[in-house]
């Protein structure tokens, strides 16, 4: 009869044991998600810094080819204005949307002065400004494919349950805003 229960309690011990060892591993891989998440919007702030950093000196370039086109220049600013002040993720998508717009507006300038196509100043800040577009896209997508893994762990079982307990909150995709997939309009 004492050998009874202790097997009984040894199962009890074993069961107990093993669903401890399940929390502490379904917890662990709701930290790592949520760390691989703030990673990737780490590496999205790092390029949009990058992008931000270059403007200055291409605006400076176009200014000495296009005196002229004080609106274009003044948006430019105003966006990369937005996009510093910018804080968190649906912000920083809508400012780095107005951002790209008035980018392009200030590439479409470029174009109209032949000279300024040439200056190897601007092809080189238009190359590495190019770079870091193509990063920024890169990392939009990681971190989107991020945040989709984390969402998911959070609202599946038995991690929805946990998620929970531990104030595990869905996160926002970095998607771009309707103004963003609109061409913007340049008149001369």
């Amino acid at each position: 009869m004492a050998f009874l229960g202790i097997s009984f309690l040894l199962w009890g011990i074993v069961i107990l044991a093993l669903i401890v060892v399940a929390l502490i591993l379904v917890f662990n891989g709701l930290i790592l998600a949520r760390n691989r998440m703030q990673n990737a919007w780490s590496q999205i702030s790092v390029q949009l810094q990058k992008r931000i950093d270059l403007v200055p000196n291409l605006v400076e370039t176009v200014k000495g080819y296009a005196k002229h086109e004080k609106d274009t220049f003044a948006m430019v600013t105003q966006a990369r204005t937005a996009m510093m002040n910018a804080k968190g993720v649906a912000e920083k998508a809508k400012a780095s949307d107005l951002f790209t717009g008035a980018l392009k507006s200030l590439f479409a300038v470029a174009e109209a002065y032949p000279d300024l196509k040439a200056n190897q100043n601007f092809l080189q800040l238009q190359e590495e400004l190019t770079g870091v577009e193509e990063k920024i896209a890169y990392a939009r997508q990681f971190y989107n494919d991020s945040v989709l893994d984390y969402n998911n762990a959070i609202q599946t079982l038995p991690n929805s349950i946990l998620a929970g307990i531990f104030g595990f909150k869905n996160q926002e995709f970095f998607e771009a805003t309707a103004s963003a997939k609109t061409v913007p309009k340049v008149s001369f």
